[in-house]
């Protein structure tokens, strides 16, 4: 081979190595962009997976919660409807004179007892649906659960407590069915270390149902 054909192939075969040496170097940026791209899209893939098991966690707890809620709650509109009737029963067995109860008639004994054990069964029937009767007398009077109806002087026990049911209340779960009706002491010394509640006002209407 002459010198002059080996000095047209040396250039040649330069440009070669270096249109090789840039392929390469091509090649490798290309890999890295790829790797840094797929890098990025797993991480999104675990943050929206992340996400996804979140709101499934809550919407089973928030299901959860509604089925539990479902549960204890749909009596609710029945009970409030039966202590009506319960009430009812009660007030007839108040009317009747103590002298009529002592007459010792066997008939008018037996209704008597009758009425007195349909009342106590219909509130037995309802307290295993979660229903709880309310008679806190001697308790801190709760605006949430109690309904004040007149206030009474008594310096002996602290102010706000309970001194007096007029009517029994009632709740299922932690909801209130109907407050109980009170009459709570005043004047008497604060109960330490808590803010007194004050009672609210009197309800005329609720008096007068009482």
């Amino acid at each position: 081979m002459s010198d002059q054909a080996k000095d047209e192939r040396a250039p040649s075969e330069a440009e070669a190595a270096e249109a090789n040496a840039e392929r390469t170097e091509g090649s490798i940026d290309g890999d890295y962009e790829a790797l840094v791209r797929l890098l990025k899209e797993n991480e999104e893939l675990k943050d929206r997976a992340l996400r996804v098991a979140a709101e499934m966690e809550n919407l089973r707890r928030r299901t959860a919660r509604d089925v539990h809620d479902a549960r204890t709650y749909a009596v609710a509109n029945f009970a409030r409807d039966m202590l009506s009737v319960s009430d009812n029963l009660r007030r007839a067995l108040d009317a009747i004179p103590a002298e009529a109860k002592a007459s010792g008639d066997a008939g008018f004994k037996a209704l008597i007892e009758g009425v007195d054990l349909t009342e106590r069964a219909m509130l037995s029937a309802l307290e295993r649906h979660g229903v709880k009767k309310l008679t806190p007398e001697g308790e801190k009077f709760d605006p949430n659960f109690h309904q004040a109806m007149f206030e009474v002087p008594n310096p002996d026990v602290p102010a706000n407590t309970v001194v007096q049911v007029v009517q029994p209340g009632y709740s299922i779960g932690e909801r209130v069915l109907r407050p109980a009706m009170v009459g709570v002491a005043k004047g008497g010394p604060k109960v330490a270390a808590e803010a007194p509640v004050e009672p609210g006002p009197v309800n005329d209407e609720a008096e007068r149902d009482a």
